[in-house]
């Protein structure tokens, strides 16, 4: 079966982004009390992007991984509420901007 993509997974270069999500992944509920999530997965000519929202009565942050970018990018929100409608209104500013949203909802694993 061939894959329908335009690139060859051998010329991607990933850079090791592992402490770029360090905020991010240190955001957990021992902390700060009752945490939610929400993951948008994104698709726009063979690209994927991930925008992710983690909130809790603390504050809140936003994950994006955009495909053009070398590394994601985190924001922190002391205000979750905050968080959230940036959330949402980059969602919003994405879909604008010709993104298709794959998935919306609670983040995938496995």
């Amino acid at each position: 079966m061939k894959d329908n993509f335009d690139f060859d997974p051998e010329d991607l270069e990933f850079e090791d982004s592992e402490n770029d999500l360090d905020d991010f992944d240190d955001f957990d509920e021992e902390e700060f009390g009752e945490v939610q999530m929400r993951t948008a997965v994104l698709s726009k000519n063979n690209m994927v992007a991930l925008l992710c929202v983690k909130t809790a009565t603390e504050g809140g942050a936003i994950c994006r991984v955009d495909p053009r970018e070398t590394n994601p990018s985190v924001q922190l929100y002391d205000d979750p509420e905050k968080a959230l409608q940036w959330f949402t209104k980059s969602l919003r500013t994405s879909k604008k901007n010709g993104w298709q949203v794959v998935y919306d909802g609670l983040p995938l694993q496995g």
